[in-house]
C-alpha cells in the first residue's frame, strides 16, 4: 500500500505512517499536471489546501480508497464525486480549533489597538503618541458568522475577554454561553466586530457584500480567518473607504496566494498569507490526525 503526501505533513506523521507498514511518498511540491500522472499509483493522498482534488484527479486514481485533508475545509476536494468512486474523504476537524480561534481573537486586539500600523510608525522613525486613538474591546459585540468548533472557540474567548458574543448560523440550534440570532441581518446590525467562520459554498460566496456592508454599525471591523470568498472584497474595499468599516484583518482570500491586493493600499488593512492553522502546536495535532486517518482507512 502507498500513500502519497501532495503538500508538507509533520515528518512525525510520516513516521507514524511508515512503521504501520505502509509506503511513504513525499512529493509535498507536486504540480497537478505531476499529480494527474502519478495518483493511479497510490492507494490513499495527503492533501492540505494548496492541493486540488477535482474530477480528473479523481478519475485517474484508479486505486484509490481515500484522501486524507490536513485540516478543516473541504472545498478543495470534490467530495461527492469522491464518493460515488468509492473513496473516502477524511480530514482533521479539531486540530487547529485553537490555532485558528487565537489567530481571531489576536486580530480583534491589533484592530482596537491599531498595533501594526503603530509598528510601522516607530520602524519609520516616528514617535506619533497623539496619532493612534485605539478602542478597548471589552463591552463591545462579536458578531460570529458561523458557529461550529473555531467560531465557538472564538466566541468564548472574546467572552472570556468581556466582550459578548453572539452567532447566526442556520444550522445549529445552540452554543455554549454565546446567543444565536434569528437573521444574519440581526447580527449585522449589532455586532461592533464581524467574525466570519464558514466553509465555501454557493451559499456562502459574498455572504458580506455591499448590501451587508450597508446594514452594519459605522466603524465595524471585519475578520475573517475562515475561508476565502465569502467576503465581496471589492465591497470590503468600497466600504472601508467609505469609513462605514473601521478595519479589517484577513488570512484568506478569494484568490490564493493573493500578492498585491488593492485592500493593502489601505492602511485600514490588516492580514496574512492563510496561516490560521500556522502553529507549532496545530501542525503537530494535524499531523497525528492525518496519520490516523491514513492507517485507518487502508489497514482499519
Amino acid at each position: 500500500m502507498k500513500v502519497l503526501i501532495c503538500d508538507a505533513t509533520a515528518q512525525a506523521a510520516l513516521d507514524m505512517i511508515s512503521e504501520a507498514g505502509i509506503e511513504v511518498v513525499n512529493k509535498p511540491d507536486i504540480t497537478p499536471e505531476e499529480l494527474l500522472e502519478e495518483i493511479a499509483e497510490y492507494d490513499a493522498m495527503v492533501v492540505r489546501s494548496r492541493t486540488k482534488v477535482r474530477k480528473p484527479v479523481i478519475d485517474a486514481a484508479t486505486k484509490l480508497k481515500a484522501i486524507v485533508r490536513g485540516g478543516v475545509g473541504l472545498d478543495n476536494i470534490d467530495v461527492k464525486y469522491a464518493g460515488t468512486k468509492g473513496i473516502q474523504v477524511l480530514n482533521t476537524p479539531s486540530a487547529s480549533t485553537a490555532a485558528v480561534a487565537e489567530l481571531a481573537i489576536g486580530y480583534i486586539f491589533a484592530l482596537a489597538r491599531n498595533i501594526p500600523q503603530m509598528t510601522t510608525s516607530m520602524g519609520d522613525g516616528e514617535w506619533a503618541k497623539k496619532s493612534f486613538s485605539g478602542t478597548e474591546i471589552a463591552g463591545k459585540v462579536l458578531g460570529l458568522v458561523g458557529i461550529g468548533r473555531i467560531g465557538q472557540s472564538t466566541g468564548q474567548k472574546a467572552n472570556a475577554l468581556g466582550m459578548t458574543a453572539i452567532a447566526y448560523d442556520p444550522f445549529v440550534d445552540e452554543a455554549d454561553g454565546i446567543e444565536l440570532v434569528e437573521s444574519l441581518n440581526d447580527l449585522l446590525a449589532r455586532a461592533d466586530y464581524i467574525s466570519l467562520h464558514v466553509p465555501y459554498t454557493k451559499e456562502t460566496h459574498n455572504i458580506l457584500d455591499a448590501n451587508a456592508f450597508a446594514k452594519m454599525k459605522d466603524g465595524v471591523n471585519i475578520i475573517n480567518c475562515g475561508r476565502g470568498g465569502t467576503i465581496d472584497e471589492d465591497a470590503l474595499f468600497d466600504a472601508i473607504k467609505s469609513g462605514k468599516v473601521a478595519g479589517a484583518a484577513l488570512d484568506v482570500y478569494t484568490e490564493e496566494p493573493s500578492m498585491g491586493h488593492k485592500l493593502y493600499t489601505l492602511d485600514q488593512v490588516i492580514g496574512s498569507p492563510h496561516i490560521g492553522a500556522g502553529t507549532v502546536e496545530a501542525k503537530a495535532r494535524v499531523g497525528t490526525e492525518v496519520a490516523k486517518n491514513v492507517i485507518n482507512a487502508l489497514k482499519g
